[in-house]
């Protein structure tokens, strides 16, 4: 049995994979050894430099929650606004009018070349330069700033993508039916990429949860990751358990977004299909309340 990109491991192919297989995994416990090891030497898994997390509450609630929180509310802000953007950006750079897609085109791909930290910088740069927002507010509107500006780029790119991939035929029995422009994408080619785009834009999601970092590298915002520098100076040099702590709280928030994600996508295309796209009856149109077109 054979498919275009693979074919069945024969009895020789299978050994060989065992292999490969017993060789990786005693190649990893090794330098698992190693690092463990390395570890002890320098006193970093003693139990006083990880008991806290779970005997001292003060370490979350005067560290760990409200970092959290501000990495959740920068997040959550970014992705509030650069997901509506980003989809407007995209629909943009499909326009058919030329003055509007190029212009989209040079924005999309300006701010999609320029790293996070950069945008995040001169956001700074500006709102203390020529704005009245204080100190306090800064570097946390700084990072939203920056957070939008790049993925809403990317989504727009997601998105075009996501329409393109598209059957032309379904714009074109849209068109068949007298819808305009607008329309058709409005009511038939977006509700149908979404399901397409979903898992892009969900990896861009998580990336706007972890580019929060960024903001308190060098801009002092008091995010989650940035508190590994109260917590390590107040409870005896823990850096490496306190890195371990604030990566498994990352892993465990990606993890509930990407579920979420998940059973989005399941639902929409359980829905798709039986669901069908009203449209508005056209002006002139006579014994016609409404039109349907297929969402399948």
């Amino acid at each position: 049995m054979t498919s275009v990109l693979y074919d069945t491991p024969g009895p020789r192919a299978k050994r060989r994979n065992v292999l490969y297989t017993i060789v990786f995994l005693a190649v990893m416990a090794v330098a698992a050894w190693w690092v463990l090891s390395a570890l002890a030497d320098k006193n970093q898994l003693a139990a006083d430099k990880w008991t806290p997390f779970v005997t001292d509450s003060q370490v979350w609630t005067t560290y760990l929650l409200p970092g959290l929180t501000e990495t959740l509310k920068a997040a959550a802000l970014s992705i509030l606004i650069a997901l509506p953007l980003g989809a407007l950006l995209g629909v943009g750079r499909l326009s058919d009018h030329r003055w509007v897609r190029v212009p989209v085109g040079a924005v999309v791909e300006f701010f999609r070349a320029i790293p996070v930290l950069l945008l995040m910088m001169f956001a700074a740069a500006l709102y203390r330069e020529f704005t009245t927002v204080s100190s306090d507010f800064r570097p946390l509107y700084a990072v939203v700033t920056g957070l939008v500006l790049y993925n809403a780029s990317v989504i727009a790119e997601v998105v075009r993508a996501g329409v393109l991939s598209l059957p032309r035929g379904q714009g074109d029995a849209a068109e068949a039916l007298g819808m305009r422009k607008g329309q058709t994408m409005l009511y038939v080619l977006l509700p149908q990429a979404v399901t397409v785009m979903l898992p892009a834009l969900v990896s861009q999601l998580v990336v706007i949860v972890k580019d929060t970092a960024l903001g308190g590298a060098l801009l002092g915002f008091e995010e989650l990751l940035s508190q590994n520098r109260q917590i390590t100076a107040n409870y005896g040099a823990n850096t490496i358990a306190t890195f371990t702590v604030i990566a498994l709280i990352f892993i465990v928030i990606n993890a509930i977004l990407t579920a979420l994600a998940g059973r989005l996508e399941k639902r929409l295309r359980q829905g798709k299909k039986t669901a069908a796209v009203v449209i508005p009856a056209q002006a002139g149109a006579t014994d016609v309340g409404t039109k349907t077109v297929s969402g399948a």
